[in-house]
């Protein structure tokens, strides 16, 4: 998804842009000879109207669009692909930029541009998108003044009137979800030099080595300066691999303002009771944290935790290698497969423990205390290989029932639905 490409490829580039900040889209963009920005208004998809905006160099057109099933997918079905298609077939167009509403995932985006078929265009054959367009990059828009502490709050969207749609997402989320999705940040600069150096620390430890470019206070990217940047955005797979690497890149691990990853491992489980009264310690002073968890009650199942500022989410990512028949682990990534040979344990197999933890403000030993403490001890790790029936018996409060202390479960994970909870 990235430049240069096959001079071969007649396809009309797009740039998804996320969080455009304070000052909107970079006037370089708007103003580019062939560029055609799109923007959506979700905030009254409940009510089931869309407002669509298509910025034209000096012409803007407005349309209030009505879809009868209100929601961010029938939005990209019935409105953005069929408008991408549209739109790359006019002569004048040479690039789509998208202005991402805060309702839209970028990489969700992407991967309906490549796979959804957009079907019924007169005149045109049913196919996805990307028969006519390609993603160019993912911009990550961030503004240094308040990217830090909307990375680091716990209100959701609907309170900060970004969305009237029933989406339970943090601020937070959406504000890591720009940086992890994003192919290459622009930075709306900040006056203030302890708030450029500290969200610098955090940016160089979630995405080491993105392309970013930043702009002084108060002025606007260069347009040279952008189409610099997105000649250096590098390729790169999309998509949520629970079993991948933690840490993206090589980020630093030394402590920088505060600021720094705090590894935890283990190999055997967490009392689920336990653990759930620990995470507490994930939640404050933490920009975010994530990892692959083994909880006593869930033999089979691997369990992906990931928090971001004050909410954390809770939910299945596959089932363990251990846990499957011959013919499912011989259909199993070849990676995941060596890296689980590795660690392999004559009782437990591939099940273990890895967290990686990105503080801010918050004592690294007290998390690892903290987590420790979650973990089963010798006799219930005795109960774990030899009475597995007994240890299913266990309060879980991670199981489907999971309403309290958290907020309902929702939210949809890549192997399965995501039990979402919200502390």
């Amino acid at each position: 998804m990235a430049d240069p490409v096959s001079a071969s490829d007649r396809r009309t580039p797009v740039v998804l842009l996320t969080g455009s900040g304070p000052r909107g889209v970079p006037e370089a963009l708007l103003r580019a000879p062939g560029t055609v920005v799109v923007q959506h208004d979700l905030r009254d998809l409940r009510e089931g109207v869309v407002r669509r905006t298509v910025l034209d160099g000096d012409r803007s057109e407005l349309s209030v669009l009505e879809l009868a099933h209100g929601c961010v997918s029938c939005t990209l079905r019935g409105d953005l692909l069929p408008l991408l298609r549209t739109l790359a077939a006019r002569e004048p167009v040479r690039r789509i930029v998208l202005d991402l509403d805060a309702a839209f995932e970028a990489d969700s985006v992407c991967e309906a541009i490549e796979h959804v078929v957009v079907a019924g265009m007169v005149g045109r054959p049913d196919a996805p998108a990307s028969r006519d367009v390609r993603v160019q990059a993912v911009l990550g828009c961030l503004d240094e003044d308040s990217w830090f502490a909307d990375a680091t709050g716990d209100d959701t969207l609907a309170e900060h009137g970004l969305t009237t749609v029933d989406d339970d997402r943090t601020v937070a989320q959406v504000a890591l979800g720009r940086v992890e999705s994003a192919d290459a940040l622009l930075l709306a600069g900040s006056a203030d030099p302890a708030r450029r150096a500290r969200t610098a620390a955090v940016l160089h430890r979630l995405a080491p080595g993105l392309p970013a470019l930043r702009a002084e206070p108060g002025a606007e990217p260069a347009a040279d300066a952008i189409e610099a940047l997105l000649a250096v955005v590098p390729e790169r797979a999309r998509g949520f691999d629970p079993h991948a690497p933690l840490l993206r890149g090589q980020p630093p691990l030394s402590r920088e303002h505060g600021v720094e990853w705090v590894e935890f491992a283990a190999d055997r489980p967490f009392h689920p009771a336990r653990l759930h009264e620990a995470l507490d310690v994930l939640l404050d002073g933490v920009v975010t944290a994530r990892g692959r968890i083994w909880l006593a009650t869930q033999p089979a199942d691997v369990v992906w935790l990931e928090s971001a500022g004050g909410g954390l989410r809770v939910g299945g990512a596959g089932r363990w290698l251990a846990a499957m028949t011959p013919a499912e682990r011989a259909a199993v990534d070849p990676e995941r497969a060596a890296l689980a040979a590795l660690r392999w344990d004559e009782r437990f197999g591939d099940r273990h423990v890895s967290l990686v933890v990105l503080v801010h403000d918050a004592d690294p030993a007290e998390i690892r205390r903290a987590l420790h403490w979650a973990l089963v001890e010798d006799d219930e790790l005795r109960l774990v290989a030899r009475s597995p029936q007994v240890v299913a018996g266990w309060a879980d409060p991670f199981g489907e029932q999971h309403t309290d202390p958290c907020a309902d479960p929702s939210g949809v994970g890549a192997e399965g639905s995501h039990r979402e909870d919200n502390a």
